[in-house]
């Protein structure tokens, strides 16, 4: 094997730290002795956070909703090329406002912004779903919610490559377990938030798995959620427990905006209800 240790006047392996930079690296955060909910996101409204809802658009102005930073439609030309184009059609299914008004429920200080991947009956392509991810990642959103997924393979690799792209850069997707116990993807992926649902009523009750690749568990179950047409209708799903991680990581985010997404998870854990007792 090569000899590891670098000896004077020769180059570090790449990624190495020089010796004598270790302020350069140095964290200021003072973290508690004990992290509470009340220090997670006592307080907070999920100001500042921008939230991407990656799904079949929302319905702006919807009661639950409210107010959209931006909503665009993705589609894909010649070459793979991304259209990206005003979306006119808002929510063609109402799956993404459903998902939108959860998120605003819990964190309605958030900045909430739509990108369109799916069609109506929730159908999409996976060059699509793959072309929307890289648009959310490039405009430096700090939640992605995909309330999505997808079955092919082939697709597998670039998603898990914009995965690890966007968990370096600081976007957090949080992503929706398939309801179905078939092999999807992003969520199967470590370097996002993956959801699946519980019974509970409580909306920020959640827990974290110890039996991964499912990590956490949110409210998904018999929720009363806002629907396309300005209507609401109780629905049940892994969709649907999503962004309710999405809300609570946003509360979190707005009174810590300084987190990395390892940190992000590790305050997730710390205060899940099977873990921090919810307290």
């Amino acid at each position: 094997m090569p000899e590891a240790v670098a000896h004077a006047g020769e180059t570090l392996p790449a990624w190495s730290l020089p010796k004598g930079e270790v302020d350069r690296i140095a964290l200021s955060m003072e973290w508690p002795e004990r992290v509470t909910r009340e220090w997670a996101w006592g307080g907070s409204q999920g100001e500042g956070v921008r939230v991407c809802i990656l799904d079949s658009g929302v319905e702006g102005g919807h009661p639950l909703v409210g107010e959209l930073e931006s909503a665009v439609s993705i589609t894909v030309g010649e070459g793979d090329e991304t259209i990206v184009t005003e979306d006119e059609l808002g929510d063609v299914s109402g799956h993404g406002t459903a998902c939108a008004g959860i998120v605003r429920s819990l964190a309605p200080g958030c900045s909430l912004s739509s990108v369109r991947v799916l069609g109506q009956g929730f159908k999409g392509s996976g060059n699509i779903l793959l072309a929307g991810l890289r648009h959310a990642v490039e405009e430096g959103y700090d939640l992605v919610n995909m309330s999505l997924s997808t079955t092919k393979k082939p697709f597998a690799a670039i998603l898990h490559e914009l995965a690890d792209s966007a968990y370096f850069r600081r976007t957090v997707l949080v992503a929706s377990a398939h309801n179905m116990p078939v092999e999807s993807y992003p969520w199967k992926f470590s370097s996002v938030i993956s959801v699946g649902s519980h019974e509970e009523p409580d909306p920020l009750t959640f827990f974290y798995n110890p039996s991964p690749p499912v990590e956490f568990f949110g409210r998904g179950v018999n929720v009363e959620v806002a629907w396309a047409g300005g209507r609401t209708v109780s629905v049940s799903g892994n969709s649907f427990a999503t962004p309710h991680l999405t809300g609570i990581c946003a509360l979190i985010l707005a009174k810590h905006p300084e987190l990395t997404p390892f940190q992000l998870k590790n305050v997730l854990y710390l205060t899940a209800s099977n873990v921090g007792r919810g307290e």
